[in-house]
């Protein structure tokens, strides 16, 4: 089964460079491209893509705003991977709260970075470890660290908090399972059973979740 992706960056070098790495890679195909948000709103509209590829910073209608577009329309599945210059980006905790399934830095791997299309495709979510340190560092900056009443875990076992406590460092199912000593199915299974024991929507509330009961801060 192909994976249809729309790349959306107002940086043509970069579209040329994705499109060209995904051009020898069998099951996945750009079908569309985008210089902006509102374009890529557009075209996910049109194409029903299962997946886009957004930069966060483009004139006009910038990736959040395009992001929380494409996710609130119900017409379609496309799900988002914002892929930005992380060190220059103020807008990580928002493209996240957007509906985003995947947030990376453009100076990853390519390999990473189509790893990362097909991980999202699949139903998943990716987030890059240092994006998930920055999104501990603002939820510390909005709610400061929780000295006295903590959020608690009811009704996780004590290995689903190990798990979730690592989803909260940012690892990835892979690094979980080599963690662990466990299968990368194994993991998978674990991260499911916590989105649904917590109520969580996706792997971006398992992290808030994670610094708000204190298994994880700022500093770890």
């Amino acid at each position: 089964m192909t994976i249809r992706v729309v790349l959306a960056d107002d940086q043509q070098l970069i579209r040329t460079a994705l499109r060209m790495v995904i051009a020898d890679i069998e099951d996945l195909e750009v079908v569309g491209e985008a210089a902006d948000g509102e374009e890529a709103v557009a075209l996910a509209g049109q194409l029903a893509p299962d997946v886009v590829v957004m930069d966060i910073r483009m004139p006009g209608m910038d990736g959040i705003e395009a992001t929380r577009l494409i996710t609130a329309d119900g017409s379609g599945d496309a799900r988002i991977v914002v892929l930005t210059t992380f060190d220059d980006d103020d807008y990580v905790y928002g493209a996240l709260r957007a509906g985003a399934s995947g947030f990376l830095v453009k100076d990853m791997a390519l390999d990473d970075i189509i790893g990362a299309v097909r991980v999202v495709a699949a139903g998943d979510a990716l987030i890059a470890p240092s994006v998930t340190r920055r999104l501990i560092q603002d939820l510390t900056a909005s709610r400061p660290e929780q000295t006295g009443r903590r959020r608690e875990l009811k009704g996780i076992t004590e290995r689903e908090r190990e798990v979730l406590t690592l989803v909260g460092t940012g690892l990835s199912n892979t690094e979980i399972a080599e963690q662990l000593f466990i299968s990368v199915a194994t993991a998978k299974t674990y991260l499911t059973r916590l989105l649904s024991k917590l109520d969580a929507r996706d792997r971006v509330q398992l992290v808030i979740i994670a610094y708000e009961a204190g298994l994880v801060s700022a500093n770890r």
